[in-house]
């Protein structure tokens, strides 16, 4: 008997563009794939309790990760959890409220800060770690598991606000008025976001996202950009493969624009993530250096129809020349039809009309 290997996330055509290969179709996945377009994950979500107690429960967890994969067979998975289990296992109090997103209590003093561990809560950790390795286990061999977490200026933004805001002036103001504390939360969220992100590895994850989800609020100026979006993550991708030497990391710099460039030649990672704002030109003289990722308006794909196929064959047609990973600029859209992400799916992978 000829015993034929079974295949492994590295026979994938993920990890593979990730190493600098082209694919043809690319390889496929969503932002916030795992979420609210769904039924059963609203159904899951329903008899969880709350948001927290989800992330939390590894048997559930797992369960919501592997939802989009055996629906739609993307190749690869996100691990379902939220960027604030960082601060919240730092101790920060963080409850979501219903409708209206994440609530912290607001760290903007010293003491504020003296208040928090050095390091991430053994128990909310392990319970990420628990879920990382159930979705290993359940996973289609051929497809990979993605661990993620939040950059640290945007994980500082809530955690200084206490709630998302639509321009970043509370943390904008704390690094003005107090250089030196927000220095040590960022110093303090580069060290615990890269020893989450190495344990995430360890545990079976097969490539990390970097989520720098407020980039966007540092472009006014280069300085900025370079001291607390682009050399945090560099600190971060470095630490990583100090313990992980073959990690394989995304960086996801949502709003970079003029400084994408800058970032996919410095910040160390081995694709950037490309929000829908970059122009397809500007994003295929990024793949020169380095696989790219994205990046489909998550607004066309809530519209489906013609506009959805000719926004993908315009993506697929610039970016078909050098590494590709297909997904969206930002998550899915909660009220996206199921349809639309099939629709999306065929289209990329050349079974839906396309031509």
């Amino acid at each position: 008997m000829i015993l034929v290997p079974r295949a492994s996330p590295k026979d994938g055509t993920f990890l593979k563009t990730l190493a600098g290969e082209r694919s043809n179709p690319p390889p496929l996945w969503l932002m916030r794939q795992a979420g609210r377009y769904l039924p059963e994950y609203r159904d899951l979500r329903a008899k969880a309790g709350s948001f927290l107690d989800l992330c939390y429960a590894p048997r559930l967890a797992a369960e919501v990760t592997l939802q989009p994969i055996r629906r739609f067979g993307f190749d690869a998975a996100i691990l379902f959890s939220d960027i604030l289990v960082v601060p919240h296992g730092l101790g920060q109090t963080l409850w979501f409220a219903e409708g209206e997103g994440p609530r912290l209590t607001p760290v903007t003093t010293p003491a504020d800060f003296a208040r928090l561990s050095e390091s991430f809560d053994p128990a909310k950790l392990g319970a990420v770690l628990e879920t990382v390795e159930r979705v290993r286990t359940a996973l289609p061999p051929e497809t990979a598991l993605i661990g993620f977490c939040g950059a640290p200026w945007t994980v500082a933004t809530y955690m200084i606000a206490g709630r998302g805001t639509p321009d970043q002036a509370p943390a904008l103001a704390l690094a003005a008025s107090d250089l030196a504390l927000f220095q040590l939360i960022i110093d303090r969220l580069v060290k615990v976001s890269t020893d989450y992100l190495v344990a995430q590895l360890e545990a079976g994850a097969d490539a990390v996202q970097i989520f720098d989800s407020w980039a966007g609020a540092l472009t006014s100026d280069e300085a900025l950009y370079r001291r607390w979006c682009l050399d945090p993550i560099r600190r971060m991708t470095e630490g990583v493969r100090r313990a992980v030497p073959r990690a394989r990391i995304i960086g996801f710099p949502k709003g970079s624009g003029r400084f994408y460039s800058l970032f996919a030649a410095e910040a160390g990672v081995d694709a950037v993530g490309l929000d829908q704002h970059l122009a397809l030109d500007e994003a295929r003289a990024l793949q020169a250096s380095r696989p790219v990722q994205g990046n489909l308006d998550p607004k066309v794909l809530l519209a489906g129809g013609e506009a959805l196929d000719h926004a993908v064959d315009m993506i697929l047609a610039a970016l078909s020349t050098g590494p590709h990973i297909f997904n969206l600029g930002h998550g899915i859209l909660p009220q996206t039809p199921i349809a639309h992400v099939e629709q999306l799916v065929g289209r990329v992978r050349g079974t839906h009309g396309a031509g």
